[in-house]
């Protein structure tokens, strides 16, 4: 990973090589802010990038959008787009697709390019599956220039996400979110340690995919954040807490089987660089949460 001080003092093309895939097929971008060099901050380097493009000639803006590959497309099944794009249509699932999702998003982004001739664009990173196909229906119905408006500032999102794992150095741009948790139990008055805990995304009302599975420690937390270090995206889960056991131990003579084995607590997420820390405050005969900090 470069540092901020490095590409301040490097060449021109180490510049650009270094920046060149932070806007897809479009090293023109970095080229253009080279000229601005020196930066105090990564989000001066990201502002740069973007006074870039909005400076740019209408046509070379277009080609911006077009160039972006189809989510779910032909480019993205034989591995022939951009490695960026690769990773991040993979890390929404978008190569794992049933046949019926697949059809799906065939004849979305068909109707998407017959209505604005461009590809669809999303920060997927930012959204679970649920959310993405809610997203892209709901974009259909947009008027042009205002789509034209949402497709760069989504291309902007891409490029802060590109830009805050390529590079380090001071004020970097806000690009991550995380879902932690902590369980206490009120009969001891202390925090549980030993529960398994599971977190799972709702793709749809029959299906979840596992996304962290973890045990709380002696402080009743995780060691580390179910999702950290990345956006969290915005959909439906489920944390599953497996207290039966705990409880068994620590207070005999509960009855079989227990009032309370598995606790299930369903939460949305709509702001993916937001904090949301869900705890488990439980009885053997009670529970409840609340968004914590």
């Amino acid at each position: 990973m470069p540092t901020l001080d490095a590409l301040n003092q490097a060449s021109h093309g180490d510049f650009v090589a270094a920046l060149g895939a932070v806007f897809e097929h479009a090293p023109w971008v970095a080229e253009a802010a080279a000229a601005q060099r020196p930066f105090s901050t990564v989000e001066a380097l990201l502002a740069a990038l973007q006074e870039a493009v909005d400076a740019a000639p209408e046509a070379a803006r277009h080609a911006l959008l077009t160039n972006h590959p189809k989510l779910a497309g032909r480019g993205a099944h034989a591995g022939t787009i951009a490695p960026d794009s690769i990773a991040e249509q993979a890390a929404a699932g978008l190569d794992r697709l049933s046949e019926a999702e697949d059809a799906r998003f065939a004849a979305l982004n068909a109707a998407y390019g017959r209505t604005f001739g461009f590809p669809f664009i999303l920060c997927v990173k930012r959204h679970g599956r649920a959310s993405l196909l809610r997203t892209f229906q709901a974009r259909l119905a947009a008027d042009p220039e205002s789509e034209r408006r949402t497709a760069l500032a989504e291309v902007f999102r891409i490029a802060a996400l590109r830009l805050g794992t390529l590079v380090s150095g001071p004020g970097a741009p806000r690009v991550t979110g995380r879902i932690s948790t902590h369980v206490l139990d009120t009969v001891a008055g202390r925090p549980a340690p030993g529960i398994p805990v599971e977190l799972h995304e709702w793709v749809s009302e029959t299906e979840t995919v596992l996304v962290a599975r973890t045990v709380t420690n002696a402080d009743g937390r995780t060691d580390a954040p179910l999702i950290g270090g990345r956006p969290v995206p915005v959909a439906a889960y489920e944390l599953r807490f497996r207290i039966g056991d705990h409880f068994r131990a620590t207070c005999p003579g509960l009855p079989e089987p227990p009032f309370l084995d598995i606790v299930t607590l369903r939460f949305g997420v709509a702001d993916p660089e937001g904090h949301y820390h869900v705890p488990l405050v439980a009885s053997p005969w009670s529970y409840q949460t609340y968004r914590g900090s």
